[in-house]
């Protein structure tokens, strides 16, 4: 398998308490698959895409890259936060070659650049500095900056919640080419159902208090998706089921304490 999640768990550990964030998380994700973690607040999703990044330990169980225990972050994945996280010092191009610098010549770095400028329609705006680009823009830098490392996975953390609705349409769209072109496996973290059901392959729902995994749905609607698809409703409705169950549980605990 390309990426295995086997029985990881995480707590955290604090003077006073200990807090279980979740546990026995086994995922198995194949290669160009584009899988969205979905789940309320709360259930560890971050947390997890940060294991996988390297960025955060398991307290528990192991997460494997190609048979490669992962412990720490690397240049095989690739991570795009929800803000952009881009140096305003730099222009876009200087943003997108700025991890680069060591890795390769300058030569090939421009090219990199100028080849995942064009895929994200930023080609023009190769000059402008970070402040002169608007939120949508500013995330297209940053997935052309993940992608000019060339990862072997796209680790995304709401990478649109932050965007209006119009403009998070839009990158739909634009993520969904830029994935059709690459065919790079992508981790995708999300609030939205409708998000998830548009973009992926698959949709890992999360419950809470422990995190667990709930249920493991595959998506077999054709793309592209349009809002308003039957069949989209009826693995929406299926969807908000499943949550409204996890988020009424944390409700009923609240109250009885």
């Amino acid at each position: 398998m390309f990426l295995e999640i086997n029985q990881v768990g995480k707590t955290f550990t604090t003077e006073e308490k200990q807090f279980q964030v979740f546990s026995d998380i086994n995922l198995d994700i194949p290669e160009n698959q584009f899988v969205s973690i979905l789940g309320p607040s709360g259930c560890g999703k971050s947390t997890l895409l940060s294991m996988v990044a390297g960025l955060e330990d398991t307290s528990e169980g192991s997460i494997i890259l190609q048979g490669n225990k992962i412990t720490s972050p690397g240049p095989d994945r690739g991570m795009v936060f929800q803000q952009p996280s881009l140096f305003p010092w730099l222009n876009v191009h200087d943003n997108i070659t700025f991890p680069l610098k060591g890795k390769m010549s300058k030569k090939e770095a421009d090219k990199r650049a100028t080849h995942f400028l064009k895929m994200v329609q930023l080609s023009r705006f190769r000059d402008n500095y970070i402040f002169e680009l608007s939120g949508g823009m500013q995330q297209r830098v940053a997935i052309a900056r993940a992608l000019a490392m060339d990862p072997k996975v796209l680790l995304m953390d709401e990478p649109f919640g932050a965007l209006d609705e119009q403009t998070r349409h839009i990158m739909h769209d634009e993520l969904m080419k830029i994935w059709q072109e690459t065919q790079k496996t992508i981790l995708f973290v999300t609030h939205s159902i409708t998000e998830a059901i548009k973009l992926s392959d698959r949709i890992v729902v999360m419950g809470t208090r422990p995190g667990r995994i709930i249920a493991d749905i595959k998506v077999d609607i054709a793309r592209p998706r349009e809002r308003g698809n039957l069949e989209s409703i009826e693995l929406e409705k299926e969807i908000m089921d499943l949550l409204e169950g996890e988020i009424n549980k944390v409700l009923k605990e609240e109250l009885s304490r």
